[in-house]
């Protein structure tokens, strides 16, 4: 299995939950979908640490998706605002994500060298 295949599907469970509970603001049949998506998020992640991905990426990534995610949908589905600032700020954010990729693999690469010379 694919190390993020879990972490996609911690993502999707984690914004599934929080959409939900917007909804269920309105009707509270809703916060059932809240507990198990977020209950499945948590299983799903720690599939993905098993898998091998680092902590610091693999909270990062899912926290980060987790909020452009739900900022975007919850304008579409709940007409929230999506101003041009929050647009710099998810810029930003997903920027930071790659920042912590790119370093975590520098930083393999270099154990990977270190331990074959």
């Amino acid at each position: 299995m694919n190390k993020w295949t879990p972490l996609l599907a911690a993502i999707l469970l984690e914004v599934t939950a929080t959409l939900s509970l917007r909804a269920a603001v309105d009707r509270p049949a809703w916060y059932a979908l809240v507990v198990v998506g977020y209950l499945g998020a948590f299983v799903a992640l720690s599939f993905a640490l098993r898998a091998g991905l680092g902590i610091g990426v693999a909270y990062g990534v899912w926290a980060a998706a987790g909020v452009v995610l739900t900022a975007v949908l919850a304008a579409v589905l709940f007409d929230d605002p999506l101003t041009a600032t929050m647009g710099v700020g998810i810029a930003l954010v997903i920027a930071g994500v790659l920042c912590v990729e790119l370093g975590s693999q520098q930083a393999r690469r270099r154990e990977e060298e270190g331990s074959s010379a």
